[in-house]
Formats: structure tokens, sequence, C-alpha cells
């Protein structure tokens, strides 16, 4: 008898993230998963690269959701990148107007980092990465950004913008991986999942 596909990952799979996006991805790829969102502030402890940032602060929740629950431990934490520079969640309409008018004909990175805390062994095994993408805006207009703004949709996106609803019609093209900047790398993670470690990748 053939397994089906949810039998090849394991079972024990706890994710720590509330975004409704990343448990789609996982229902997509037919993985079963326990949701436990992390309750870790996000503080930094120095300045840090984009890269390194994403994976601190994947690593802070997992180890949060780490000490509560036993299994296999994922954490992800997704930032928008211009110039550098990490565009936060904006707080209002004006945060989010300035940040996506200075993003307009432009490239940005999106890069999202991956924590795994694997705690059902002894001593428990982790391991953090991160995946990066160039997304290009096109051309919009004042008016049309101002619409989009006054519909509510910025305020828990990195950057202001998902690019599975309303804003996703500006971008030009993505150059990387489009889960990457929806908001988890699964092509990247799954290896890990994996019950087989001939198939799989230990962490």
């Amino acid at each position: 008898m053939t397994p089906s596909r949810q039998n090849i990952f394991r079972p024990d799979i706890v994710l720590a993230s509330s975004s409704p996006r990343r448990r789609e991805m996982f229902a997509r790829e037919g993985i079963p998963v326990r949701i436990c969102p992390s309750g870790a502030e996000e503080h930094l402890p120095m300045e840090l690269a984009p890269e390194t940032t994403v994976m601190f602060l994947a690593l802070c929740k997992a180890q949060d959701v780490a000490a509560k629950e036993e299994g296999l431990i994922v954490a992800a934490d997704t930032v928008v990148v211009a110039d550098g520079k990490i565009m936060g969640k904006p707080a209002d309409e004006e945060e989010a107007f300035a940040v996506l008018s200075m993003l307009r004909e432009r490239t940005h990175q999106v890069i999202t980092g991956v924590c795994l805390i694997d705690n059902s062994v002894e001593p428990a095994a982790k391991r953090c990465l991160f995946e990066k993408a160039d997304v290009v805006f096109g051309t919009y207009s004042d008016e049309e950004l101002l619409a989009y703004v006054r519909t509510g949709e910025p305020y828990d996106k990195a950057g202001g913008y998902a690019i599975k609803e309303t804003f996703g019609k500006y971008i030009d093209r993505i150059e990387g991986d489009r889960d990457n900047v929806i908001g988890f790398p699964m092509s990247r993670v799954l290896p890990y999942l994996k019950t087989d470690l001939e198939e799989g990748r230990r962490i």
C-alpha cells in the first residue's frame, strides 16, 4: 500500500505562528501541524543585519513555544527591506502611505527567517536559516495607494502589503521563491519536516 502524502511528514510538528498564510501553506502540502502562536516579544539586543534579525526573531518565537510544547517547533519571521533598512508593519495610514510610496517602481527584498527546534530528542536540536527574494513594484497613483491604505489591509503586514491580497496586482515580478514572499520558504524547509531521514535532513 502506498503511504499517504501526510504520512511522510512528522506527526509532531508545532507551528509557532498565527499567520493564516503560513497555515495555508502547510495545509497545501498536506502537513499536519498543531498551531501554537508564540507570545515572545520582538526586542532586538543590538543593530543586526536584516538576515540575522529575522533568524533571531524566529529563534525567540521557537524557544518560547518549545518551553511549552514538545515536538518539532517551527517558527518564522518575515521582513521587507529597502536600501538595507527594515520596513516594519505600518502603524497608521500616514506610515503605510509613506512606506508604499517609497517602494513604488523599485526593487526591494523580502527576507524570511525560520527556526526549527526539535525538543523530542536530548539534547534538543536546533537550526536557523533564512531565504531572500527580490520584489519589483510597478507604478500606482497616489489615489490608488490612498484607496488601498484605507482598506485597513496594510497594518498587520511587513512593508504594508501581502502579495495574495489587494496590493498584489501592483507587483511587476518576483525574483526568488514566491512562498518566501508570502511568508514562509516552504521548499527550503520541507526536507526537515519529513519522517524518513533518507529523504529528509536532520536539523
